[in-house]
């Protein structure tokens, strides 16, 4: 298999509760992006809103047991098992406790510590 990773369209920020609603506001009342809360049922994403972002769609999540934020980019792949094995021949392990995710869908880290959700193309 050829292992072919893409960027995907989804970009998440995970930000404290403390900072969630001035983060909201900005992007909404400031930026004057298209915002909108989405229902979610998560056990560590207590409310999330998506932000039309150009092409992308940025996931604002807020997250209670954060003290800073982070980004969390997607990658998709034609076929995830041959993908995560090949990223596992290379040192790179999913980290899948870290959010509940599809069971056809791992997380994964670069050496940075950013995190990708890598799903199917």
């Amino acid at each position: 298999m050829e292992h072919t990773f893409e960027a995907g369209i989804n970009i998440a920020i995970k930000i404290p509760k403390s900072k969630y609603d001035a983060t909201v506001d900005f992007y909404r009342d400031v930026l004057k992006f298209e915002v909108k809360e989405v229902q979610i049922t998560n056990p560590t994403v207590s409310k999330t809103h998506s932000v039309k972002f150009g092409a992308n769609v940025i996931w604002l999540d807020c997250v209670d047991n954060y003290t800073h934020s982070e980004t969390w980019l997607q990658l998709t792949v034609p076929n995830v098992e041959e993908a995560t094995e090949y990223l596992k021949s290379n040192g790179v392990e999913t980290c899948d406790e870290i959010e509940e995710l599809p069971k056809d869908m791992h997380w994964i880290a670069d050496p940075a510590g950013t995190v990708f959700n890598l799903q199917k193309k």
